[in-house]
């Protein structure tokens, strides 16, 4: 064997080590990117489930002629500031995510602020579609807990497996990025308290 072609082929060898282990990090980094997509699919659904509920739970509101009109406004207003913000699944950075966040903290907000005015309608508080309309939306805060603190899960992995080397050379190499994580604002550490008490 001719003395050259001893380093080519050592060469090809480390040339086709690093091709194959550059594949291998990029498999494992898109099967946990695609695992926080699909997270996010079902944080967007249970959000989406809670603004589908609240045109139903302002019109019944509606039907109660001294309500509070500027408390639905802020309401309606509110919802639609939440659902105007879209992320690209494929690139959650943490700058979209807070705005994201932002615009969902609003709507929970002014949600809260209508929730608590219900309490001294007692005529609302009785009626049976309203009851029910509370019910789905108790069930759906506390999805929306559960399908955050999944992503936030799911987000850990990643970023976990993207920071650690020597992954973290071929992760920005092939041009993968942390993910943001949904953080709790400053007194929401739990689901807003959307319980009443219809007995009384």
């Amino acid at each position: 064997m001719k003395k050259w072609l001893i380093p080519v082929i050592i060469i090809v060898a480390l040339v086709a080590i690093a091709g194959f282990w550059f594949a291998n990090v990029n498999n494992k980094l898109v099967k946990m990117e695609e695992n926080v997509t699909a997270q996010w699919a079902n944080v967007e659904s249970s959000y989406q489930r809670r603004a589908d509920l609240i045109p139903n739970i302002v019109n019944t509101a509606k039907g109660y002629a001294e309500f509070e009109q500027q408390t639905l406004t802020q309401v309606i207003e509110a919802r639609s500031q939440a659902t105007a913000v879209n992320i690209d699944p494929s690139n959650i950075t943490p700058e979209q995510l807070q705005q994201f966040q932002q615009a969902q903290s609003g709507l929970t907000s002014a949600l809260s602020r209508l929730l608590a005015t219900f309490e001294r309608y007692p005529d609302l508080k009785a009626n049976e579609n309203f009851k029910e309309l509370i019910n789905e939306l108790e069930r759906t805060e506390n999805r929306i807990n559960v399908e955050r603190n999944r992503f936030n899960d799911q987000a850990r992995i990643f970023n976990s497996e993207v920071r650690q080397f020597p992954t973290t050379i071929a992760a920005s190499i092939l041009g993968f990025e942390r993910k943001g994580y949904f953080e709790a604002d400053k007194g929401t550490e739990n689901a807003p308290d959307v319980e009443f008490d219809f007995n009384s």
